[in-house]
């Protein structure tokens, strides 16, 4: 809880969320001092921001009621334990660093003691905890749904530009595994139809490791995705402004990641199916994932095309069926037989 004592007797405290501000700006300039990447300090700083505003005061005048609020109000909204927990640890980080750096300014200026509010109450839990059972990824067979519902809207939507452009978008996140903030920053370049069997999409902007800034990567158009990206790059994407960006908003910008998954939810909603039926386009990443796995696709090869530094990553993602061992079982036995029947065959 808050600690308070009597304010000085003289000055004038200053605005507090101009203060505010200005101790964002410290920490932030701190970031640049330790090295860590521009990508990696906008991602953050965006992330804090956020959080403060959702907070909707001072972060010193902030206490344990304050944070169980925002964490209610995230988990009301459908986020995912490991993104509240993102927010909670974007909000500790910047307390820390008001502690350490700004404790006596605001115990001056405002007549506060900062106690850091968030406790073993209610910090979010880690993403190790939350159970991949209660959230499994989509089916095939519902993605295949999903895409045929993007399908028919394309020759009855109001605007054929936008419908046409979420049905090549989210193919994209699913065939390709992409996230939602690499999917945004694709330009019309990065679409290489002569590199390797199916073309591939050159992924410039992929997540790296803390501090390490981006981490590019080839994904090929697996599936049919070369098909969908001809068929958009020579009918659809020239009915938007021109600019360099694959996947533009209707000004010709990019599209914020926020952006793709509320227009997700938004489709969805469109589609009229159930809640229990919705997924994320981070759902998508782990669909694409676990169903290459599940007809057979090498794990490092699936390592390489979702972009993770280590086999570990990758296999969190992957959620086999309920059936899995049954199926696998099925092509072993069918695969023995088959060279069984081949071999007296011979005889």
């Amino acid at each position: 809880m808050t600690g308070r004592v009597d304010p000085p007797i003289t000055g004038v405290a200053p605005d507090p969320m101009g203060f505010q501000a200005d101790c964002v700006a410290a920490y932030v300039a701190s970031w640049t001092a330790r090295g860590f990447s521009p990508v990696t300090i906008e991602n953050a700083t965006g992330l804090l921001d956020r959080t403060l505003d959702l907070l909707g005061c001072p972060a010193w005048e902030a206490d344990v009621d304050d944070v169980d609020r925002l964490v209610g109000a995230l988990a009301a909204d459908g986020l995912a334990v490991a993104t509240r927990r993102g927010y909670v640890q974007s909000f500790k980080g910047f307390y820390r660093f008001l502690q350490v750096r700004r404790a006596p300014a605001i115990e001056s200026a405002f007549g506060v003691r900062l106690v850091c509010p968030v406790d073993e109450f209610n910090a979010s839990r880690h993403v190790g905890d939350e159970s991949p059972a209660l959230a499994p990824p989509p089916t095939p067979e519902r993605i295949e749904v999903f895409f045929g519902f993007l399908r028919g809207r394309i020759a009855t939507a109001r605007k054929y530009a936008p419908a046409a452009r979420d049905y090549a978008l989210f193919r994209t996140l699913y065939h390709a595994g992409l996230r939602a903030d690499e999917a945004s920053q694709l330009g019309v370049a990065d679409a290489h139809f002569d590199r390797g069997p199916f073309g591939k999409v050159h992924v410039r902007f992929g997540k790296g490791t803390r501090g390490s800034g981006p981490r590019p990567r080839w994904v090929p158009m697996l599936d049919g995705l070369d098909l969908v990206l001809t068929w958009y790059l020579s009918d659809v994407r020239g009915r938007f402004p021109d600019s360099d960006v694959l996947f533009p908003d209707e000004s010709g910008g990019p599209l914020h990641r926020g952006t793709i998954r509320n227009r997700l939810r938004y489709l969805m909603t469109l589609e009229g199916a159930d809640q229990s039926q919705w997924f994320s386009p981070h759902a998508m990443r782990r669909a694409c994932a676990t169903h290459n796995y599940e007809r057979g696709v090498d794990l490092v090869a699936i390592q390489q095309m979702l972009g993770h530094w280590t086999v570990g990553s990758t296999m969190r993602y992957v959620r086999p069926s309920a059936t899995f061992i049954e199926d696998a079982y099925r092509r072993a036995v069918s695969d023995t037989l088959g060279r069984l029947e081949q071999r007296e065959g011979e005889a």
